[in-house]
């Protein structure tokens, strides 16, 4: 052991767990009011499971929107799997939760951003929180509207 708390990886893992609660919640009894997600994935993440050529459309990362229609939504401790429409072709997709870019609810202003960056010694990850006050963060490119949120970045209190 190094001695030093991970926090970085211990807040990962709690987000992704968060990310699993509601996931879970909107798979037993639908979404609530107003909410409803942008999701964000890397598209060449192993374990995602998409499309042909939603993958040719989207090479590197996409972000789909659970709204108005889905179907299938489940839900395990690795990732979710659910059938979206797109143009009038239902596609099932299977995201883990590994793969996740960003996690966003416009409707109350929260979202989630993984970033993975390199450092000299190790790849680490980075977590930042958007939280429900503040200044104007944007949006995922399928949102509209503004949503305004402050962004908490790790990076911040990391030690050099």
């Amino acid at each position: 052991m190094s001695g030093l708390i991970d926090y970085g990886n211990l807040m990962h893992r709690a987000m992704r767990g968060l990310i699993f609660e509601v996931l879970t919640d909107v798979a037993q009894n639908e979404l609530p009011g107003e909410h409803h997600f942008f999701i964000t994935f890397d598209t060449s993440h192993p374990q995602v499971e998409i499309a042909d050529w939603l993958a040719e459309r989207y090479p590197g990362e996409m972000t789909v929107v659970m709204q108005h229609w889905y179907d299938n939504l489940s839900v395990t401790t690795e990732g979710f799997g659910v059938t979206l429409n797109f143009g009038d072709a239902p596609e099932p997709l299977y995201i883990p939760f590994d793969a996740i870019k960003t996690f966003v609810d416009p409707s109350v202003e929260f979202g989630l951003r993984f970033e993975n960056s390199d450092t000299e010694e190790a790849e680490t990850t980075e977590l930042s929180v958007v939280q429900e006050r503040g200044e104007a963060d944007p949006a995922p490119e399928p949102a509209t509207g503004e949503a305004n949120a402050d962004i908490v970045s790790l990076d911040s209190f990391r030690k050099t």
